[in-house]
């Protein structure tokens, strides 16, 4: 026989109160939720003096950052970043380079061999009429010795599409990515343009390091248009440039490798960021150093959207 069950005084009310807070919010209550996402910006400083002698033991408290004007909080400071490397070398193997390719080569070895750590990765890439990997991001010498070996020259010189390629393929690695371009700088191949080039390094966090190899003979009356492009890749993304002929590629390499062993690492989370801002230019100074008495290398800034189709 079975017996109705009695209702206990106050239970159906606080069953009640307790499914009504178990309910989600009303939708009104919702748009009052605040979402941060902020991410780590990574800056690579070289602080250099008026003779360019690289300057060393530089504290957090030398430097000042600001990101579109606003100060920032410099959270992350390290001299001489034991970061990964991730380099690739893009070397111009279009017919106006074609006599120094062996050269290119041996000193390409050389710069490798001596710089190159257990934990860095080194990939190679050839551009003419078009872009070529030769070796993939590796470690051991012996794949990026075989690798140089397989240079070929062709006619014209996608350099921008190098820098497009070279960039996208960096910035899938971690730790600090550095693209070497050993050219002449004229483009002719008439694919990626320059700010096509630009923005690609920048959005993937590239440093751009352009070795320039124009023939001394030339110098009086030759189109200077490519060069200016390898140096403002260069300065616009932190690095530098330097000219193969004054010294020879093996002392422009090494001037590569001082520069990458004498950076300083400056990370911060950016605030107050104005909304609405595609590209965020970052500022780095030496506040208490006179103005003429460092210069200081770094990137002008960084994309916070998502690249436009087609670039």
């Amino acid at each position: 026989m079975m017996r109705k069950a009695r209702a206990i005084p106050g239970l159906v009310s606080g069953v009640v109160a307790a499914l009504a807070l178990a309910l989600p919010a009303p939708l009104c209550a919702q748009e009052t939720t605040l979402r941060v996402d902020v991410r780590l910006v990574n800056v690579f400083v070289n602080v250099t003096d008026p003779t360019g002698a690289m300057v060393g033991g530089l504290t957090r408290e030398d430097f000042a950052l600001a990101e579109d004007g606003r100060s920032q909080q410099i959270a992350v400071f390290e001299r001489q970043s034991e970061l990964p490397l991730n380099l690739t070398l893009a070397i111009d193997t279009s017919g106006s380079v074609h006599k120094d390719l062996v050269d290119e080569a041996d000193a390409a070895k050389k710069f490798a061999h001596a710089l190159l750590r257990s934990q860095d990765q080194m990939s190679l890439i050839e551009f003419a009429t078009y872009v070529r990997e030769l070796t993939p991001f590796t470690n051991k010498l012996s794949q990026i010795d075989r690798g140089l070996g397989q240079l070929r020259s062709d006619f014209a010189t996608a350099l921008y599409d190098a820098v497009v390629l070279g960039s996208e393929r960096l910035g899938k690695k971690q730790g600090r990515k550095v693209l070497v371009l050993i050219s002449d700088g004229g483009d002719t191949a008439h694919g990626s343009t320059y700010a096509q080039a630009l923005e690609q390094a920048l959005r993937n966090e590239v440093i751009i390091y352009s070795l320039i190899d124009v023939p001394i003979a030339a110098s009086a009356g030759r189109d200077i248009g490519g060069e200016h492009a390898l140096i403002t890749l260069a300065e616009q993304t932190g690095g530098k440039s330097f000219y193969a002929n004054d010294g020879g590629l093996d002392k422009a390499f090494a001037k590569v490798s001082e520069d990458l062993r004498t950076q300083y690492l400056l990370g911060y989370y950016p605030h107050n960021q104005e909304r609405g801002r595609t590209f965020h230019r970052i500022l780095v100074t030496i506040p208490r150093a006179a103005p003429d008495a460092f210069n200081i290398r770094y990137r002008t800034g960084y994309y916070m959207d998502s690249p436009a189709k087609g670039n």
